[in-house]
């Protein structure tokens, strides 16, 4: 029973964990905007409060709870 529920809510946090990687922009212009001057806009200094920010902060944490789900999905005691 707890295994079924673990393994439900494993690929509920997959699933989510794709959806805000994909909803992530592109790190491809990061040096060259770093250089251009790009980093002392607005949004450079408050990234933790802008959607960007929210949204790596979202990937960590849903990253580690799909690593230790994993983990302890993998462990013979359940």
């Amino acid at each position: 029973m707890v295994k079924t529920i673990l393994t439900i809510v494993f690929v509920i946090i997959g699933l989510i964990l794709t959806v805000i990687v994909l909803m992530q922009e592109s790190k491809s212009a990061g040096l060259t905007g770093t250089i251009g001057g790009m980093a002392d806009t607005y949004w450079g200094k408050n990234k933790g409060r802008s959607m960007e920010g929210a949204l790596e902060k979202g990937t960590k944490i849903l990253a580690i709870l799909f690593l230790v789900l994993a983990v302890v999905l993998n462990c013979k005691f359940l």
